[in-house]
């Protein structure tokens, strides 16, 4: 059986915890392990927050997060209104270097495709769309 869940919020970091609570709810029900559910909710407060943090500015703008689980894949849907960025443009960062020698920040993009299986790009109709897909492991 498929859960699923539609929520539009405002560009806010103190929306996010909504999102993560009914992530952890739709994928449970599937079985999904407590590491999979962390993973996922760890990418998808990440993507949201750079959508606040950069895509908006610190502006106002609403955010729709759209999740289909069944019983062995968890896809989470993000749909913003930003300026178009595509973060899997982004270079990976260099993580040889000791870490006082790094800038801080740059590595969410990063920690995104480490944790999930699939992501996917695309801008349309004046929408950055950004899918994150985890699948149950056996």
């Amino acid at each position: 059986m498929e859960r699923s869940f539609s929520c539009t919020i405002d560009a806010d970091i103190h929306a996010i915890p909504k999102i993560s609570l009914a992530l952890d709810q739709v994928m449970r029900a599937h079985a999904f392990s407590d590491e999979e559910i962390l993973d996922t909710q760890l990418a998808v407060e990440e993507a949201i927050t750079n959508v606040i943090m950069h895509g908006y500015a610190q502006g106002t703008g609403k955010i729709l997060v759209t999740c289909c689980t069944t019983r062995g894949l968890t896809k989470v849907q993000i749909e913003d209104n930003a300026p178009p960025f595509n973060p899997l443009s982004l270079p990976e960062p260099d993580i040889t270097d000791a870490i006082e020698d790094r800038k801080i920040g740059g590595l969410g993009v990063f920690l995104i495709r480490q944790v999930m299986d699939d992501i996917v790009y695309r801008y349309e109709d004046g929408k950055n769309i950004l899918v994150l897909v985890k699948k149950r492991k056996a």
